[in-house]
């Protein structure tokens, strides 16, 4: 009988340092998308405050407390991560486990906003995209969500099934940086 283990979508991938810049797998949790239905976002926007601390992001923001993440994730849906949603919030919003989706990392180092912008057409600079400032854009050939962690640290994510491609990408664009430095 065959053994199945599970692995991490970038197990045997990472981490990978080239220069100054460093890819690493940010450790599996539990995320959840949350759509609010009609009429229904300013009660769930209360249902989080009160039980996480966060309120329903802007647009292209995310908010964090405690190892909480709650992150725009597009028009009417945010992505919950590092928490199992309260049971209460279905009363707001559809649900939908998103845990084992996903390929989550993080770029970090002098020259991280030099790789992403070998990559995607975001205007990363730090002046215009600050500390949990978020987008879902193009990554390379990719859809991707990328989220500023703070002054030279990105996470970015991708269909589990892009993870090595995401590698790949990513690699080439940190050797492209460290070979002008």
């Amino acid at each position: 009988m065959v053994e199945l283990s599970a692995k991490t979508p970038c197990a045997d991938l990472l981490p990978l340092t080239v220069g100054a810049l460093t890819l690493s797998e940010v450790a599996p949790t539990v995320m959840t998308t949350l759509s609010p239905y009609e009429g229904c976002r300013d009660a769930l926007s209360a249902a989080l405050e009160t039980r996480y601390g966060l309120r329903w992001p802007k647009p292209n923001r995310s908010t964090a407390k405690a190892g909480v993440r709650l992150l725009w994730f597009g028009r009417d849906m945010a992505l919950l991560s590092g928490a199992a949603p309260d049971r209460g919030l279905s009363d707001h919003a559809a649900l939908v486990d998103q845990s084992d989706g996903w390929a989550v990392v993080q770029l970090s180092g002098a020259g991280a906003e030099d790789a992403l912008a070998r990559l995607c057409p975001v205007d990363l600079r730090p002046s215009v995209f600050k500390r949990g400032h978020t987008a879902r854009c193009d990554l390379r050939h990719m859809m991707a969500s990328i989220t500023r962690l703070g002054p030279a640290s990105f996470q970015i994510m991708v269909f589990r099934s892009m993870a090595e491609t995401l590698v790949e990408d990513v690699k080439t664009a940190m050797e492209a940086v460290a070979a002008r430095g």
